[in-house]
């Protein structure tokens, strides 16, 4: 396991405050010399396409010392403020949030200085908001024909039909029926943001991630 991974490992543990914490802070603290960026992210799949398409933009975020951290949920932001902020390991800190829940992150970040920030203010301060979310901006940039192609590439084209002839999917939009078809299995989610962040052109990438990659 990388030092990074680790010191992931050990921030997501010590932001938890639960068993292991006071160990977790005191791993995060020796590792964090070797880090001067965390990136929040929403969950595992928002991380898993983020690592994809800067790798493919010619990024290492690891050997740049960025750490990529799924938070596991928007509500959860304020837990990993501290331990990354001035008061924790004064990391540079930006992150990737969904349309509907990035009144989270507003409330976690405004202050005296930044109050009732707007979705362009929060963007100069490093965070960006996809609309409705990461997944549905890469099907937006690939197309459903192509997102159906990637489907099939993977195995899953059989899945995806009888999934669609459900009764509760037959009146759906393409597009909502192939979201809901990513997200329906433990472990799809992740695998298909990767799977599309692969497929997606690099003149395609989402407008969010472009914008943070630049950003850091």
């Amino acid at each position: 396991m990388s030092d990074m991974q680790r010191f992931r490992d050990a921030a997501i543990t010590w932001a938890a405050a639960g068993d292991g914490a006071d160990s977790a802070e005191s791993l995060a603290r020796s590792l964090a010399p070797s880090v001067t960026t965390a990136v929040l992210v929403e969950g595992r799949s928002d991380a898993a396409a983020l690592d994809v398409l800067a790798t493919r933009s010619g990024r290492n975020l690891d050997a740049e010392n960025i750490a990529v951290v799924p938070i596991g949920g928007a509500t959860a932001i304020r837990r990993f403020l501290d331990p990354f902020g001035p008061t924790g390991l004064d990391l540079r800190i930006a992150g990737l949030v969904d349309a509907g829940e990035w009144r989270f992150f507003r409330q976690a970040i405004q202050d005296d200085k930044h109050p009732e920030l707007t979705p362009d203010e929060m963007e100069q301060l490093g965070f960006f908001i996809c609309d409705p979310d990461l997944e549905h901006e890469l099907v937006r940039a690939l197309g459903t024909d192509r997102v159906l192609d990637v489907i099939a590439e993977e195995g899953h084209a059989k899945a995806l039909a009888m999934f669609r002839y459900q009764p509760a999917q037959r009146e759906r939009p393409l597009d909502q029926q192939l979201y809901r078809f990513m997200a329906t299995m433990s472990g799809r989610k992740s695998k298909y943001a990767a799977a599309l962040a692969t497929a997606v052109g690099l003149d395609q990438i989402p407008s969010p991630i472009k914008r943070l990659l630049d950003f850091v």
